[in-house]
């Protein structure tokens, strides 16, 4: 587990004492957020109302404790930027929550920019970096986070396992008690297989980090442009930075379900909005966020790249979505 552990930190340009395991990425994300609201005597979070619900809704129970939380709103291009989290700075702001990466549309924060804001503010800053890890460079030291979040099967690693990393100097109580594992921040017995393995894919993900991203972004590019000659569609997010491996493409005219039933004959995994809100009724919270209609939302589907696609699976995968998106406008 210690030789995992230093293989998760050296892939994030952290120390194996900065970096506790928890079992995934939700975990780490609320006890990063709920530890550091309680050890702190300023009572304000900053967050974005485009976040993943493992932040969103700690953030909205700590609303529910006395907590004020600013949730900031997207630019015209879907991104969070760094003149937004300065607007919403108070003397009392004690945390700021981002995503280096969403998870639905792959538009990008500028973290490095926000932690030179949240430096000088003396305000401690969490970063989200599940999806950009493996997919993007993440460096505690460039994007200067405090706390950062990671989870093992995003890199291909196993389910059920993450970590929380923590800057040394940090003076953070657990949300959890029992045993003093993990520094007595997560107590409980500690799942060894997934942790070793954890710290595999991590390995693996660092060293393919020169190569995979550019790969994948021509991929993603080379899909996208195939959907929007073939149909009228719009890449969400287009104008702004984006990591290689999401896609969110609105269809006009499509209705989201019966699209997805079609995908599915066509042998297409895709999801309307995100894994984790798979069956919900609502649509993309983080879509209507950046200006959709709830009809858009629902027409708006989210492709992801893996690392085993092929020039040839792209181009069988965009003739089956546009066979698919045509019969679904027919119905």
């Amino acid at each position: 587990m210690e030789e995992a552990r230093e293989a998760v930190a050296h892939a994030i340009g952290a120390t194996g004492g900065q970096v506790i395991f928890t079992s995934g990425a939700t975990e780490a994300d609320n006890l990063a957020l709920r530890a550091v609201m309680a050890t702190k005597s300023r009572g304000h979070l900053v967050t974005s109302v485009l976040e993943h619900p493992a932040v969103l809704e700690t953030a909205r129970f700590l609303e529910r404790t006395g907590v004020e939380v600013s949730y900031i709103e997207p630019d015209r291009s879907g991104a969070i930027t760094a003149r937004s989290v300065r607007g919403a700075l108070r003397p009392e702001t004690a945390l700021v929550a981002l995503m280096q990466v969403n998870n639905e549309t792959g538009i990008v924060t500028d973290v490095s920019a926000v932690s030179e804001l949240t430096r000088e503010a003396g305000v401690l800053l969490f970063c989200d970096a599940v999806q950009g890890f493996g997919s993007v460079p993440v460096s505690v030291v460039d994007l200067g986070a405090d706390l950062l979040s990671l989870s093992g099967h995003k890199v291909y690693g196993p389910k059920g396992v993450g970590t929380l990393y923590l800057r040394d100097g940090l003076d953070l109580g657990p949300i959890l008690y029992g045993g003093g594992q993990e520094r007595g921040l997560r107590p409980g017995t500690l799942n060894t297989a997934a942790i070793v393995g954890m710290g595999r894919a991590a390995e693996l993900a660092s060293a393919n980090l020169m190569s995979e991203p550019g790969r994948l972004v021509r991929l993603r590019d080379r899909f996208e442009r195939a959907i929007v000659e073939g149909i009228p569609a719009l890449v969400i997010g287009a104008d702004a930075e984006r990591g290689p491996r999401h896609s969110c493409i609105h269809f006009p005219g499509v209705d989201g379900q019966a699209f997805l039933m079609n995908l599915d004959l066509e042998g297409v995994m895709a999801s309307l909005g995100s894994a984790c809100s798979a069956g919900s009724p609502g649509p993309s919270h983080v879509l209507t966020a950046m200006g959709l209609t709830e009809e858009e939302a629902r027409s708006s589907v989210r492709f992801s790249f893996g690392s085993d696609l092929t020039a040839a699976d792209i181009d069988l995968a965009a003739e089956r979505v546009l066979r698919a998106a045509r019969r679904s406008l027919a119905d």
